[in-house]
């Protein structure tokens, strides 16, 4: 009962438009002439414009007037009901349609002054497996759309989502350029987005039992389905490649960036710049302060490898100041870089007075240690103290006074002494006092 109840949910056949009506609603969407093809001008011009410019809200506009999605559908649908004919039509439209926008598109790109390919331009031409599932979950949507009587704004979210014109428009740029890459790229966006939003066209009128519109024999609904098979799979096996290097690249940005925050600090030294290459795999560290030394690099370059880095190139330039890189970085990096200054002062301030801190407390576990390799010590205290001469030089050293119940032999032990505390303290700096024990 439950279970009925739930299915029942899923159930659109109440809802479906009369199959007519859908026929008809598919056809007229097709042709590309008078009005259809005017809109379709304004419309590339609009994303052309859009991408120039690199405003996203003007290319969303020019998506929700684009007529594209009509021969799409149009050819998806013919397919599924074995309408050949209206798949003529359909294809036919749907290339004038796309030899129109690359024409429109190229003169554009050709004739504006601003030539440079900003974000949005390059986002159209390095399509993978996800732009596949977009286009296939957004033509499910649209044909749903359109079988029911109750369509409300989905065909203009399908338009926005699949994202037909960009691709287009951005052909239309590596035309007008020269720059085959881009254009090729993008000719493959759009042929994912028009191959799985007719594949999912076709499949939801199969599902939904649309009637056969054609009697085509047995012999050409084979050939037409395994046409629609391979030309499927030769499209979407090139965009599991390109999947799986964009899930690599967004893997070594994330992994380097945790690396850079977590792993960066140098005593001495604060971070000016970091640059990422995922295509080359390298991490560049521009660092302000003095000079690092090889036990630094060493350090960093090992560290790389606990996130996953083994195969990453580590670059480690050296500044000096924040003057001498300036003019190669923006507002936002010059204030990320001050910050990372002040924040370097900061830790080297805390790290030295964690420093002094630990020296004031070291006195009685180096008590609890030295006590039972020479007995007759009785307290120990330590100290961090400066030393200031005539000429007013200053040198730290490491104070330690032990209190002994018997000072001379103390004091013929004092090398052994000496060389444990160095080991115990790491340090070489030291000056340790015996005195007669007044505890």
């Amino acid at each position: 009962m439950v279970l009925n109840k739930l299915l029942k949910r899923f159930d659109i056949s109440t809802e479906r438009e009369e199959y007519t009506t859908i026929h008809d609603t598919v056809e007229s969407g097709i042709e590309f002439k008078g009005t259809n093809l005017w809109i379709l001008i304004f419309a590339i011009f609009i994303a052309s414009v859009g991408l120039n410019v690199n405003s996203t809200a003007v290319i969303i506009g020019a998506m929700l007037i684009s007529p594209l999605m009509g021969p799409i559908l149009g050819m998806g649908y013919s397919i599924a009901t074995y309408d050949f004919a209206l798949f003529r039509k359909a294809f036919v439209n749907y290339f004038f349609a796309v030899i129109a926008g690359l024409l429109t598109s190229a003169a554009y790109f050709f004739v504006t002054p601003i030539y440079q390919a900003h974000s949005e331009l390059l986002a159209r031409t390095q399509p993978s497996i996800y732009d596949v599932i977009i286009a296939l979950v957004g033509g499910l949507a649209g044909i749903v759309a359109i079988s029911s009587k109750h369509k409300g704004n989905v065909i203009p979210g399908v338009a926005i989502a699949t994202a037909l014109m960009p691709p287009l428009c951005t052909a239309g740029y590596g035309l007008s350029n020269g720059n085959w890459p881009f254009f090729f790229g993008a000719l493959y966006l759009l042929t994912i987005n028009t191959v799985f939003i007719g594949s999912a066209t076709l499949i939801t009128v199969r599902l939904l039992r649309y009637p056969i519109r054609n009697n085509a024999d047995k012999d050409q609904k084979r050939a037409a389905n395994r046409w629609v098979t391979f030309i499927v799979f030769l499209t979407a096996i090139p965009s599991f490649y390109y999947g799986y290097l964009l899930v690599q690249k967004e893997n070594f940005i994330q992994n380097a960036n945790t690396y850079i925050t977590n792993e960066s600090y140098i005593e001495g030294d604060f971070l000016l710049k970091n640059e990422l290459n995922p295509a080359k795999k390298e991490i560049k560290l521009i660092y302000g302060g003095k000079m690092i030394g090889e036990e630094d690099k060493k350090r960093l370059s090992q560290r790389k490898n606990i996130y996953g880095l083994h195969d990453a190139t580590l670059i480690i330039q050296q500044g000096f100041s924040i003057s001498d890189v300036s003019k190669d970085l923006t507002q936002t990096e010059l204030y990320q870089a001050e910050i990372n200054r002040l924040k370097s002062q900061l830790s080297g301030s805390i790290h030295k007075q964690d420093s002094i801190s630990a020296i004031k407390k070291m006195g009685s576990p180096l008590y609890n240690e030295i006590q039972p390799l020479f007995p007759e010590v009785k307290y120990c205290s330590a100290d961090k103290q400066a030393f200031f001469t005539e000429s007013k030089a200053v040198k730290h050293y490491t104070v330690v006074v032990l209190g002994s119940t018997n000072p001379s032999k103390t004091k013929r032990d004092l090398t052994r002494i000496n060389r444990w505390l160095r080991v115990r303290l790491k340090s070489d700096s030291l000056k340790v006092y015996v005195e007669k024990s007044t505890f």
